[in-house]
Protein backbone atom coordinates (compact mmCIF):
# COMPACT_ATOMS: atom_id res chain seq x y z
CA UNK A 1 0.00 0.00 0.00
CA UNK A 2 1.35 3.29 -0.80
CA UNK A 3 1.73 6.12 1.66
CA UNK A 4 -0.62 8.54 0.75
CA UNK A 5 -3.45 5.81 0.08
CA UNK A 6 -5.62 3.77 2.29
CA UNK A 7 -7.87 0.60 2.09
CA UNK A 8 -11.56 2.00 0.32
CA UNK A 9 -13.12 0.61 3.85
CA UNK A 10 -10.93 2.47 5.59
CA UNK A 11 -11.42 5.96 4.25
CA UNK A 12 -15.67 5.09 4.67
CA UNK A 13 -14.68 5.05 8.25
CA UNK A 14 -12.82 8.30 8.54
CA UNK A 15 -15.70 10.13 6.00
CA UNK A 16 -18.17 9.31 9.35
CA UNK A 17 -15.99 10.29 11.47
CA UNK A 18 -15.31 13.52 9.59
CA UNK A 19 -19.17 13.85 10.00
CA UNK A 20 -19.29 13.47 13.63
CA UNK A 21 -20.23 9.67 13.66
CA UNK A 22 -19.37 8.49 17.48
CA UNK A 23 -21.66 5.16 17.20
CA UNK A 24 -22.59 2.95 14.34
CA UNK A 25 -24.79 -0.32 15.04
CA UNK A 26 -24.76 -3.47 12.74
CA UNK A 27 -23.97 -6.77 12.77
CA UNK A 28 -20.53 -8.02 11.04
CA UNK A 29 -20.59 -10.03 7.54
CA UNK A 30 -17.86 -10.74 5.35
CA UNK A 31 -18.88 -8.60 2.42
CA UNK A 32 -17.58 -5.45 4.25
CA UNK A 33 -14.34 -6.76 6.32
CA UNK A 34 -12.44 -3.68 4.98
CA UNK A 35 -14.70 -1.56 7.15
CA UNK A 36 -14.12 -3.64 10.34
CA UNK A 37 -11.22 -3.42 9.94
CA UNK A 38 -11.10 0.18 9.09
CA UNK A 39 -13.22 0.62 12.74
CA UNK A 40 -10.10 -0.95 14.23
CA UNK A 41 -7.57 1.71 13.11
CA UNK A 42 -10.11 4.81 13.93
CA UNK A 43 -11.74 3.03 17.22
CA UNK A 44 -10.06 6.06 19.32
CA UNK A 45 -12.74 7.99 17.56
CA UNK A 46 -16.12 5.91 16.78
CA UNK A 47 -17.49 2.69 18.45
CA UNK A 48 -18.72 -0.07 16.14
CA UNK A 49 -21.52 -1.45 18.39
CA UNK A 50 -22.34 -5.39 17.06
CA UNK A 51 -25.80 -6.14 17.66
CA UNK A 52 -27.65 -9.80 18.14
CA UNK A 53 -29.84 -9.31 15.09
CA UNK A 54 -30.03 -6.74 11.96
CA UNK A 55 -33.62 -5.47 12.78
CA UNK A 56 -32.44 -4.31 16.60
CA UNK A 57 -29.43 -2.90 15.04
CA UNK A 58 -30.98 -0.64 12.32
CA UNK A 59 -33.72 0.40 15.43
CA UNK A 60 -30.60 1.25 17.56
CA UNK A 61 -29.65 3.27 14.58
CA UNK A 62 -32.94 5.19 14.07
CA UNK A 63 -33.45 6.29 18.00
CA UNK A 64 -29.67 7.45 17.44
CA UNK A 65 -30.90 9.40 14.53
CA UNK A 66 -33.77 10.52 16.65
CA UNK A 67 -31.92 11.83 19.22
CA UNK A 68 -29.12 13.89 17.51
CA UNK A 69 -30.61 14.85 14.49
CA UNK A 70 -27.92 13.25 12.44
CA UNK A 71 -28.42 10.56 10.57
CA UNK A 72 -27.90 7.14 12.63
CA UNK A 73 -25.47 4.82 11.26
CA UNK A 74 -26.06 0.69 10.73
CA UNK A 75 -24.21 -1.69 8.61
CA UNK A 76 -25.05 -4.93 7.72
CA UNK A 77 -24.29 -7.79 5.06
CA UNK A 78 -25.85 -8.33 2.11
CA UNK A 79 -29.13 -10.84 1.60
CA UNK A 80 -30.49 -11.34 4.70
CA UNK A 81 -28.59 -9.04 6.87
CA UNK A 82 -30.71 -5.98 4.80
CA UNK A 83 -33.49 -7.51 4.98
CA UNK A 84 -33.64 -8.27 8.32
CA UNK A 85 -32.65 -4.23 8.75
CA UNK A 86 -35.73 -3.41 5.89
CA UNK A 87 -37.98 -2.91 9.60
CA UNK A 88 -35.33 0.27 10.60
CA UNK A 89 -35.65 1.49 7.16
CA UNK A 90 -38.92 1.56 7.09
CA UNK A 91 -39.64 3.27 10.48
CA UNK A 92 -37.08 5.45 9.87
CA UNK A 93 -38.82 6.96 6.66
CA UNK A 94 -42.56 6.71 8.43
CA UNK A 95 -41.19 8.38 11.10
CA UNK A 96 -38.83 11.13 9.31
CA UNK A 97 -35.65 10.41 10.96
CA UNK A 98 -32.18 10.80 9.23
CA UNK A 99 -30.44 7.08 9.19
CA UNK A 100 -27.80 6.00 6.47
CA UNK A 101 -27.76 2.24 5.97
CA UNK A 102 -24.89 0.35 4.73
CA UNK A 103 -25.11 -2.78 2.84
CA UNK A 104 -21.95 -4.81 2.25
CA UNK A 105 -22.77 -6.53 -1.11
CA UNK A 106 -21.07 -9.01 -3.76
CA UNK A 107 -18.18 -8.73 -5.49
CA UNK A 108 -19.07 -6.48 -8.49
CA UNK A 109 -17.89 -9.50 -11.09
CA UNK A 110 -20.10 -11.51 -9.29
CA UNK A 111 -23.29 -9.75 -10.11
CA UNK A 112 -26.66 -10.23 -11.46
CA UNK A 113 -26.17 -13.78 -11.68
CA UNK A 114 -28.36 -14.38 -8.30
CA UNK A 115 -25.03 -15.03 -6.56
CA UNK A 116 -24.90 -16.15 -2.72
CA UNK A 117 -27.00 -13.80 -0.87
CA UNK A 118 -27.41 -11.81 -3.85
CA UNK A 119 -30.29 -8.69 -3.46
CA UNK A 120 -31.31 -6.01 -5.96
CA UNK A 121 -31.67 -2.93 -3.71
CA UNK A 122 -32.84 -0.32 -5.34
CA UNK A 123 -35.58 -2.59 -6.17
CA UNK A 124 -35.92 -3.47 -2.63
CA UNK A 125 -35.88 -0.10 -0.55
CA UNK A 126 -37.85 1.30 -3.75
CA UNK A 127 -37.03 5.40 -3.44
CA UNK A 128 -40.34 7.12 -3.73
CA UNK A 129 -43.47 8.09 -1.88
CA UNK A 130 -44.17 4.66 -1.46
CA UNK A 131 -40.68 2.99 -0.48
CA UNK A 132 -38.61 2.28 1.95
CA UNK A 133 -35.84 5.08 1.71
CA UNK A 134 -35.53 8.55 0.02
CA UNK A 135 -32.21 7.57 -1.85
CA UNK A 136 -30.22 4.19 -3.06
CA UNK A 137 -26.69 3.94 -4.32
CA UNK A 138 -24.09 1.87 -5.15
CA UNK A 139 -20.60 3.12 -4.92
CA UNK A 140 -18.44 1.52 -7.29
CA UNK A 141 -15.62 3.27 -7.41
CA UNK A 142 -13.47 4.12 -4.03
CA UNK A 143 -12.54 7.29 -5.40
CA UNK A 144 -16.24 8.35 -5.09
CA UNK A 145 -16.54 7.05 -1.56
CA UNK A 146 -16.75 10.64 0.17
CA UNK A 147 -18.85 12.11 -2.30
CA UNK A 148 -21.58 9.14 -1.51
CA UNK A 149 -21.36 9.60 1.87
CA UNK A 150 -22.03 13.45 1.95
CA UNK A 151 -24.61 13.56 -0.05
CA UNK A 152 -26.37 10.27 1.69
CA UNK A 153 -25.97 12.77 4.96
CA UNK A 154 -27.37 15.79 2.95
CA UNK A 155 -30.08 13.63 1.68
CA UNK A 156 -30.79 12.27 4.90
CA UNK A 157 -31.06 15.52 6.95
CA UNK A 158 -32.76 17.72 4.39
CA UNK A 159 -36.17 18.81 3.49
CA UNK A 160 -38.39 15.94 5.81
CA UNK A 161 -35.40 14.03 6.80
CA UNK A 162 -35.22 10.05 6.48
CA UNK A 163 -32.95 7.04 5.51
CA UNK A 164 -30.62 6.56 3.00
CA UNK A 165 -28.96 2.81 1.26
CA UNK A 166 -25.77 2.90 0.28
CA UNK A 167 -24.64 -0.07 -0.95
CA UNK A 168 -21.15 -1.14 -0.96
CA UNK A 169 -19.60 -4.08 -3.45
CA UNK A 170 -16.95 -6.49 -1.53
CA UNK A 171 -14.12 -5.78 -4.43
CA UNK A 172 -14.63 -2.31 -3.83
CA UNK A 173 -13.82 -1.84 -0.24
CA UNK A 174 -10.37 -3.41 -0.69
CA UNK A 175 -8.74 -1.49 -2.91
CA UNK A 176 -6.90 1.64 -2.54
CA UNK A 177 -7.47 5.10 -2.52
CA UNK A 178 -5.85 8.35 -2.04
CA UNK A 179 -9.42 9.79 -1.69
CA UNK A 180 -9.62 12.19 1.37
CA UNK A 181 -13.39 12.81 3.33
CA UNK A 182 -15.26 15.70 2.40
CA UNK A 183 -16.06 18.62 5.10
CA UNK A 184 -18.89 18.02 7.86
CA UNK A 185 -22.28 18.36 6.09
CA UNK A 186 -24.86 20.49 8.51
CA UNK A 187 -28.49 20.25 7.28
CA UNK A 188 -30.19 23.75 5.31
CA UNK A 189 -32.85 25.81 6.66
CA UNK A 190 -35.83 26.68 4.47
CA UNK A 191 -37.18 30.20 5.47
CA UNK A 192 -41.35 30.72 5.24
CA UNK A 193 -41.93 32.76 2.85
CA UNK A 194 -43.25 36.62 4.74
CA UNK A 195 -45.98 36.33 2.25
CA UNK A 196 -47.39 33.46 3.88
CA UNK A 197 -46.78 34.63 7.26
CA UNK A 198 -48.70 36.98 6.66
CA UNK A 199 -51.56 35.14 5.54
CA UNK A 200 -51.10 33.09 8.50
CA UNK A 201 -52.07 35.76 10.47
CA UNK A 202 -55.02 36.69 8.58
CA UNK A 203 -56.43 33.09 8.49
CA UNK A 204 -55.97 33.62 12.52
CA UNK A 205 -56.89 37.05 13.10
CA UNK A 206 -60.43 35.31 11.26
CA UNK A 207 -60.64 32.15 13.45
CA UNK A 208 -62.93 31.96 16.39
CA UNK A 209 -61.46 27.54 18.07
CA UNK A 210 -57.91 27.24 16.36
CA UNK A 211 -55.84 24.50 17.01
CA UNK A 212 -51.95 23.91 16.43
CA UNK A 213 -50.80 19.88 16.00
CA UNK A 214 -46.91 19.54 16.57
CA UNK A 215 -45.20 17.05 15.24
CA UNK A 216 -42.91 15.40 12.74
CA UNK A 217 -38.93 15.25 12.32
CA UNK A 218 -36.82 17.77 12.54
CA UNK A 219 -37.60 19.47 16.39
CA UNK A 220 -34.69 21.05 18.28
CA UNK A 221 -35.12 22.91 21.57
CA UNK A 222 -34.81 26.01 20.05
CA UNK A 223 -37.76 24.91 17.86
CA UNK A 224 -39.74 23.96 20.57
CA UNK A 225 -39.09 27.30 22.48
CA UNK A 226 -40.11 29.52 19.72
CA UNK A 227 -43.42 27.17 19.30
CA UNK A 228 -43.80 27.71 23.15
CA UNK A 229 -43.31 31.44 22.37
CA UNK A 230 -46.29 31.40 19.60
CA UNK A 231 -48.49 29.49 21.39
CA UNK A 232 -48.28 31.96 24.21
CA UNK A 233 -48.90 35.11 22.37
CA UNK A 234 -51.74 34.09 20.29
CA UNK A 235 -53.00 31.90 23.55
CA UNK A 236 -53.47 29.11 21.15
CA UNK A 237 -54.24 25.07 22.21
CA UNK A 238 -51.56 22.70 21.24
CA UNK A 239 -51.54 19.07 20.46
CA UNK A 240 -48.78 16.98 19.74
CA UNK A 241 -49.01 14.28 17.19
CA UNK A 242 -48.93 10.44 17.19
CA UNK A 243 -45.62 9.68 19.23
CA UNK A 244 -44.58 13.08 18.88
CA UNK A 245 -45.48 13.56 22.81
CA UNK A 246 -42.33 15.89 23.30
CA UNK A 247 -42.77 18.82 20.77
CA UNK A 248 -44.51 20.84 23.15
CA UNK A 249 -44.15 20.87 26.54
CA UNK A 250 -47.18 18.70 28.66
CA UNK A 251 -47.13 20.41 31.50
CA UNK A 252 -47.90 23.90 29.61
CA UNK A 253 -51.15 25.35 30.56
CA UNK A 254 -52.17 25.26 27.09
CA UNK A 255 -50.96 21.57 26.02
CA UNK A 256 -54.63 19.95 24.92
CA UNK A 257 -52.66 16.37 24.77
CA UNK A 258 -51.61 13.91 21.96
CA UNK A 259 -53.58 13.22 18.57
CA UNK A 260 -53.02 9.89 18.35
CA UNK A 261 -53.95 6.51 18.74
CA UNK A 262 -56.27 5.71 22.03
CA UNK A 263 -56.94 10.21 21.58
CA UNK A 264 -59.01 11.43 24.39
CA UNK A 265 -62.93 11.42 23.02
CA UNK A 266 -62.85 15.33 24.18
CA UNK A 267 -59.85 16.25 22.14
CA UNK A 268 -61.10 14.61 18.67
CA UNK A 269 -64.63 16.48 18.81
CA UNK A 270 -62.50 19.39 19.56
CA UNK A 271 -59.77 19.05 16.57
CA UNK A 272 -63.20 18.21 14.71
CA UNK A 273 -65.19 21.58 15.77
CA UNK A 274 -61.80 23.96 15.38
CA UNK A 275 -62.23 26.05 12.35
CA UNK A 276 -58.42 26.34 11.87
CA UNK A 277 -55.49 23.58 12.19
CA UNK A 278 -52.19 24.79 11.88
CA UNK A 279 -49.86 21.76 11.79
CA UNK A 280 -46.56 22.31 12.50
CA UNK A 281 -44.01 19.26 11.29
CA UNK A 282 -46.60 16.34 10.99
CA UNK A 283 -47.08 14.91 7.84
CA UNK A 284 -50.88 14.05 8.56
CA UNK A 285 -50.36 10.59 8.67
CA UNK A 286 -53.77 7.94 9.63
CA UNK A 287 -52.87 7.26 13.40
CA UNK A 288 -52.30 11.07 13.89
CA UNK A 289 -55.93 11.90 11.74
CA UNK A 290 -57.71 8.78 13.34
CA UNK A 291 -58.18 7.34 9.93
CA UNK A 292 -58.56 10.68 7.98
CA UNK A 293 -61.54 11.10 10.03
CA UNK A 294 -60.60 14.45 12.29
CA UNK A 295 -59.48 15.93 9.29
CA UNK A 296 -61.54 14.31 6.27
CA UNK A 297 -58.66 13.95 3.45
CA UNK A 298 -58.59 15.11 0.42
CA UNK A 299 -60.17 18.47 1.67
CA UNK A 300 -61.15 19.11 5.48
CA UNK A 301 -63.96 20.58 6.85
CA UNK A 302 -61.55 22.84 9.18
CA UNK A 303 -59.16 25.52 7.35
CA UNK A 304 -55.57 23.99 7.08
CA UNK A 305 -52.52 25.60 7.28
CA UNK A 306 -50.18 22.76 6.75
CA UNK A 307 -46.54 23.59 7.62
CA UNK A 308 -43.42 20.83 6.57
CA UNK A 309 -39.74 20.45 5.96
CA UNK A 310 -40.83 18.71 2.05
CA UNK A 311 -42.36 20.17 -0.60
CA UNK A 312 -43.19 16.67 -1.30
CA UNK A 313 -45.43 16.18 1.81
CA UNK A 314 -47.57 19.42 1.12
CA UNK A 315 -50.52 19.31 -0.64
CA UNK A 316 -50.12 15.61 -1.37
CA UNK A 317 -53.07 14.11 1.20
CA UNK A 318 -54.12 17.43 2.03
CA UNK A 319 -55.42 20.08 0.32
CA UNK A 320 -54.22 22.96 2.76
CA UNK A 321 -55.70 26.74 2.54
CA UNK A 322 -51.99 27.21 3.41
CA UNK A 323 -49.04 25.48 2.58
CA UNK A 324 -45.93 26.78 3.83
CA UNK A 325 -42.39 24.68 2.76
CA UNK A 326 -39.98 25.29 5.82
CA UNK A 327 -37.96 23.60 8.33
CA UNK A 328 -39.02 22.90 12.02
CA UNK A 329 -36.32 25.35 13.50
CA UNK A 330 -37.05 28.17 10.81
CA UNK A 331 -40.63 27.92 11.02
CA UNK A 332 -41.37 28.39 14.38
CA UNK A 333 -39.12 31.14 14.61
CA UNK A 334 -41.26 32.86 12.30
CA UNK A 335 -44.46 32.51 13.70
CA UNK A 336 -42.87 33.58 17.23
CA UNK A 337 -42.99 36.91 15.75
CA UNK A 338 -45.91 37.06 14.61
CA UNK A 339 -47.49 40.27 16.23
CA UNK A 340 -50.63 38.68 17.97
CA UNK A 341 -53.76 40.96 18.79
CA UNK A 342 -54.13 42.26 22.64
CA UNK A 343 -57.24 39.70 23.15
CA UNK A 344 -58.30 36.80 20.91
CA UNK A 345 -61.85 35.22 20.79
CA UNK A 346 -60.65 32.03 21.68
CA UNK A 347 -59.31 32.25 25.12
CA UNK A 348 -61.92 30.08 26.99
CA UNK A 349 -61.64 27.36 23.97
CA UNK A 350 -57.55 27.22 25.16
CA UNK A 351 -58.42 27.10 28.54
CA UNK A 352 -61.25 24.12 27.75
CA UNK A 353 -58.92 22.35 25.97
CA UNK A 354 -56.14 22.11 28.81
CA UNK A 355 -58.95 21.53 31.52
CA UNK A 356 -60.02 18.52 29.38
CA UNK A 357 -56.40 17.02 29.21
CA UNK A 358 -56.14 17.26 33.01
CA UNK A 359 -59.43 15.29 33.42
CA UNK A 360 -58.15 12.88 30.69
CA UNK A 361 -55.26 11.93 33.56
CA UNK A 362 -57.90 10.53 35.81
CA UNK A 363 -57.97 6.82 35.37
CA UNK A 364 -61.02 4.53 35.17
CA UNK A 365 -61.14 1.63 37.57
CA UNK A 366 -60.19 -1.37 35.87
CA UNK A 367 -59.88 -4.97 37.20
CA UNK A 368 -56.86 -6.38 38.99
CA UNK A 369 -54.16 -6.36 41.51
CA UNK A 370 -51.84 -3.74 39.05
CA UNK A 371 -53.09 -0.07 39.01
CA UNK A 372 -51.36 0.86 35.81
CA UNK A 373 -52.01 4.81 36.28
CA UNK A 374 -50.20 4.08 39.80
CA UNK A 375 -47.38 2.73 38.30
CA UNK A 376 -47.03 5.51 35.67
CA UNK A 377 -47.42 7.94 38.41
CA UNK A 378 -44.26 5.98 39.96
CA UNK A 379 -42.19 6.71 36.56
CA UNK A 380 -43.42 10.20 36.54
CA UNK A 381 -42.08 10.54 39.93
CA UNK A 382 -38.91 8.91 40.17
CA UNK A 383 -37.42 9.63 36.74
CA UNK A 384 -35.59 12.70 35.63
CA UNK A 385 -36.67 15.36 33.28
CA UNK A 386 -34.09 14.12 30.64
CA UNK A 387 -35.06 10.40 30.88
CA UNK A 388 -36.14 8.48 27.52
CA UNK A 389 -39.52 6.65 27.61
CA UNK A 390 -39.69 4.23 24.40
CA UNK A 391 -41.58 1.70 23.58
CA UNK A 392 -42.20 -0.30 20.35
CA UNK A 393 -46.30 -1.46 19.40
CA UNK A 394 -49.15 -2.16 21.13
CA UNK A 395 -51.87 -1.53 23.26
CA UNK A 396 -49.32 -1.48 26.37
CA UNK A 397 -47.79 1.73 24.80
CA UNK A 398 -51.04 3.42 25.43
CA UNK A 399 -49.98 3.72 29.59
CA UNK A 400 -47.45 6.04 29.02
CA UNK A 401 -49.02 7.73 26.39
CA UNK A 402 -51.97 8.77 27.71
CA UNK A 403 -50.63 9.43 31.42
CA UNK A 404 -46.85 9.92 31.06
CA UNK A 405 -46.23 13.90 30.77
CA UNK A 406 -43.53 15.03 28.77
CA UNK A 407 -41.03 18.13 29.18
CA UNK A 408 -39.29 17.19 25.89
CA UNK A 409 -37.50 19.53 23.63
CA UNK A 410 -38.35 22.84 25.02
CA UNK A 411 -36.50 21.73 28.07
CA UNK A 412 -33.35 20.71 25.90
CA UNK A 413 -33.87 17.02 25.27
CA UNK A 414 -35.92 14.70 23.22
CA UNK A 415 -37.42 12.50 25.47
CA UNK A 416 -39.86 9.92 23.57
CA UNK A 417 -38.58 7.27 21.04
CA UNK A 418 -41.26 5.65 19.66
CA UNK A 419 -42.24 4.42 16.32
CA UNK A 420 -44.72 5.97 14.30
CA UNK A 421 -45.25 2.78 11.78
CA UNK A 422 -46.15 0.84 14.65
CA UNK A 423 -42.92 -1.81 14.50
CA UNK A 424 -42.98 -4.36 17.31
CA UNK A 425 -39.59 -4.61 19.28
CA UNK A 426 -38.47 -1.04 18.47
CA UNK A 427 -38.74 -0.20 22.27
CA UNK A 428 -35.85 -2.31 23.41
CA UNK A 429 -33.11 -1.83 21.24
CA UNK A 430 -34.04 2.04 20.93
CA UNK A 431 -33.95 2.23 25.24
CA UNK A 432 -30.36 0.45 24.61
CA UNK A 433 -28.94 2.93 21.92
CA UNK A 434 -30.58 5.66 24.07
CA UNK A 435 -28.39 4.99 27.00
CA UNK A 436 -25.14 4.49 24.94
CA UNK A 437 -25.31 7.71 22.42
CA UNK A 438 -26.46 9.91 25.40
CA UNK A 439 -26.05 8.14 28.74
CA UNK A 440 -29.33 9.28 30.44
CA UNK A 441 -31.77 7.04 32.25
CA UNK A 442 -33.52 5.35 29.37
CA UNK A 443 -36.98 3.84 30.40
CA UNK A 444 -38.83 1.05 27.82
CA UNK A 445 -42.50 -0.38 28.33
CA UNK A 446 -43.08 -3.32 26.37
CA UNK A 447 -45.34 -6.19 26.06
CA UNK A 448 -44.74 -9.49 26.19
CA UNK A 449 -45.01 -10.40 22.26
CA UNK A 450 -43.01 -6.97 21.43
CA UNK A 451 -39.89 -7.55 23.93
CA UNK A 452 -39.24 -11.02 22.14
CA UNK A 453 -38.85 -9.39 19.08
CA UNK A 454 -35.78 -7.99 19.66
CA UNK A 455 -34.78 -8.95 23.55
CA UNK A 456 -31.99 -10.61 22.30
CA UNK A 457 -30.44 -7.14 22.28
CA UNK A 458 -30.20 -7.06 26.37
CA UNK A 459 -26.81 -8.96 25.14
CA UNK A 460 -25.54 -6.24 23.21
CA UNK A 461 -26.02 -3.67 26.64
CA UNK A 462 -24.25 -6.02 28.35
CA UNK A 463 -21.23 -6.21 26.33
CA UNK A 464 -21.14 -2.42 25.92
CA UNK A 465 -21.87 -1.70 29.28
CA UNK A 466 -25.20 -0.09 28.68
CA UNK A 467 -28.23 0.16 30.92
CA UNK A 468 -31.80 0.34 30.29
CA UNK A 469 -34.93 -0.14 32.63
CA UNK A 470 -37.34 -2.14 31.01
CA UNK A 471 -41.00 -2.62 32.09
CA UNK A 472 -42.54 -5.56 31.10
CA UNK A 473 -45.91 -5.86 30.74
CA UNK A 474 -47.22 -9.62 30.73
CA UNK A 475 -50.60 -10.94 30.07
CA UNK A 476 -49.85 -13.71 27.56
CA UNK A 477 -50.96 -12.67 24.35
CA UNK A 478 -50.67 -10.20 21.56
CA UNK A 479 -53.44 -8.01 23.17
CA UNK A 480 -53.76 -5.33 20.69
CA UNK A 481 -55.04 -8.03 17.58
CA UNK A 482 -57.05 -9.52 20.75
CA UNK A 483 -58.60 -7.07 21.47
CA UNK A 484 -59.82 -6.29 17.82
CA UNK A 485 -60.62 -10.09 17.55
CA UNK A 486 -62.91 -9.17 19.84
CA UNK A 487 -64.78 -6.66 18.67
CA UNK A 488 -64.63 -8.40 15.35
CA UNK A 489 -64.98 -11.96 15.92
CA UNK A 490 -66.10 -12.24 19.74
CA UNK A 491 -67.32 -16.12 19.50
CA UNK A 492 -64.41 -17.15 17.99
CA UNK A 493 -61.13 -16.05 19.82
CA UNK A 494 -59.92 -19.12 20.80
CA UNK A 495 -56.73 -20.80 19.22
CA UNK A 496 -56.62 -17.55 17.13
CA UNK A 497 -53.07 -16.79 17.15
CA UNK A 498 -53.18 -14.44 20.00
CA UNK A 499 -52.17 -16.83 22.89
CA UNK A 500 -48.66 -16.61 24.04
CA UNK A 501 -46.44 -19.26 25.86
CA UNK A 502 -44.08 -17.07 27.53
CA UNK A 503 -40.60 -18.19 28.86
CA UNK A 504 -39.27 -17.04 32.46
CA UNK A 505 -38.68 -13.34 31.97
CA UNK A 506 -36.94 -12.74 35.33
CA UNK A 507 -34.37 -16.01 34.46
CA UNK A 508 -34.04 -14.67 30.95
CA UNK A 509 -33.08 -11.25 31.89
CA UNK A 510 -30.50 -12.35 34.34
CA UNK A 511 -29.19 -14.88 31.28
CA UNK A 512 -27.94 -12.10 29.42
CA UNK A 513 -26.58 -9.94 32.34
CA UNK A 514 -29.76 -7.44 33.20
CA UNK A 515 -31.33 -7.77 36.82
CA UNK A 516 -35.15 -9.49 36.73
CA UNK A 517 -37.78 -8.82 39.11
CA UNK A 518 -41.15 -9.87 38.88
CA UNK A 519 -44.44 -7.72 40.36
CA UNK A 520 -47.58 -9.04 41.11
CA UNK A 521 -49.20 -5.68 43.48
CA UNK A 522 -49.35 -1.83 42.18
CA UNK A 523 -47.18 -1.64 45.77
CA UNK A 524 -44.37 -3.51 44.91
CA UNK A 525 -43.32 -1.14 41.79
CA UNK A 526 -41.78 1.47 43.34
CA UNK A 527 -39.23 -0.07 45.28
CA UNK A 528 -38.62 -2.49 42.22
CA UNK A 529 -38.00 1.10 40.42
CA UNK A 530 -35.66 2.83 42.70
CA UNK A 531 -33.59 -0.13 42.90
CA UNK A 532 -33.38 -0.15 38.85
CA UNK A 533 -32.34 3.33 38.85
CA UNK A 534 -29.22 3.18 41.42
CA UNK A 535 -28.29 -0.68 39.22
CA UNK A 536 -25.10 -0.67 37.38
CA UNK A 537 -26.51 -2.72 35.26
CA UNK A 538 -30.02 -2.58 33.10
CA UNK A 539 -33.11 -4.14 34.86
CA UNK A 540 -36.44 -5.77 33.31
CA UNK A 541 -39.51 -5.17 35.94
CA UNK A 542 -41.75 -8.08 34.76
CA UNK A 543 -45.62 -6.76 35.63
CA UNK A 544 -48.26 -9.55 35.37
CA UNK A 545 -50.78 -7.76 34.20
CA UNK A 546 -54.62 -9.22 34.36
CA UNK A 547 -55.19 -9.94 30.64
CA UNK A 548 -59.00 -8.44 30.82
CA UNK A 549 -56.88 -4.95 30.84
CA UNK A 550 -56.84 -4.33 27.46
CA UNK A 551 -56.39 -0.28 27.24
CA UNK A 552 -56.90 2.56 29.20
CA UNK A 553 -60.50 3.07 29.28
CA UNK A 554 -61.93 -1.08 28.87
CA UNK A 555 -62.17 -4.75 29.56
CA UNK A 556 -61.86 -7.42 27.33
CA UNK A 557 -65.06 -8.41 28.71
CA UNK A 558 -66.51 -4.97 27.81
CA UNK A 559 -65.04 -5.22 24.23
CA UNK A 560 -66.83 -8.76 23.57
CA UNK A 561 -70.20 -7.87 25.64
CA UNK A 562 -70.53 -4.21 23.05
CA UNK A 563 -69.76 -6.56 19.93
CA UNK A 564 -72.11 -9.27 21.10
CA UNK A 565 -74.93 -6.72 21.33
CA UNK A 566 -74.01 -5.39 17.78
CA UNK A 567 -74.78 -9.53 16.47
CA UNK A 568 -71.08 -9.87 15.70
Amino acid sequence: MKQDTQLAGHLLVECLVEQGVGHAFGVPGESYLAVLDGFHKYRDRIRFVVNRQEGGAAFMAEAAGKLTNRPGVCFVTRGPGATNASIGVHTAFQDSTPMVLFVGDVASDQRDREAFQEVEYTSFFGPSTKGMAKRVERIDDPDRIPEYVARSFATAMNGRPGPVVLVLPEDMLTKETAARPLARVEATEAWSDPGALRTLRELLLAARKPFVVAGGGGWTPQAAQALQRFAENWKLPVGNAFRFQDCFDNHHPQYAGDVGIGINPKLAARIREADLIVAIGPRLGEMTTGGYTLLKAPKAAQKLVHIHASPEELNRVYQADLAINTSMSAAARSLEVLTAPPEVPWAAWTEAANADYLENLRPQKLPGDIDMPALVAVLQKHLPADALITNGAGNFASWTHRFFKHHGWAKGHKTQLAPTNGAMGYGVPAGIAANIVSGRVALTMAGDGDFLMNGQELATASQYGAKSIIVLLNNGMFGTIRMHQEREYPTRVEAAGTQLANPDFVGLAKAYGYEGTRITRTEEFEPALLAALERRNGTVIEVMLDPEVITTRGTLTGIRQAALKQGK
